[in-house]
């Protein structure tokens, strides 16, 4: 999954240019692989996760973190251990 360019727009500033200095490509690498699926699905797939867990779908990370997906109000919302980050539409959803 790509994070949408505008996850990075919300950190402070010099954040990003701080995480892409070649002494921090573990820490950016950690952070990347925290926010990806590691199962091979697309929107329809997370939305039939959701619905065939009675409305709550775990899905793990390639670093090993969980998510918990929902629907509300006809959006998918992803929480983890520090908050929410709400999909719009299934279009933020890019998988290789």
């Amino acid at each position: 999954m790509h994070l949408p360019s505008n996850a990075f727009d919300k950190l402070p500033a010099g954040t990003v240019e701080n995480l892409l200095k070649p002494e921090n490509k573990s820490k950016l690498a950690v952070i990347l692989t925290y926010h990806e699926i590691s199962d091979n699905l697309d929107a329809k797939a997370v939305i039939s996760a959701i619905q065939n867990a009675n409305g709550t779908a775990v899905l793990s990370t390639v670093a090993g973190g969980k998510l918990t997906a929902i629907i509300e109000d006809g959006k998918v919302v992803l929480t983890d251990e520090n908050g929410q980050v709400n999909l719009a539409n299934s279009s933020i959803f890019a998988f290789d």
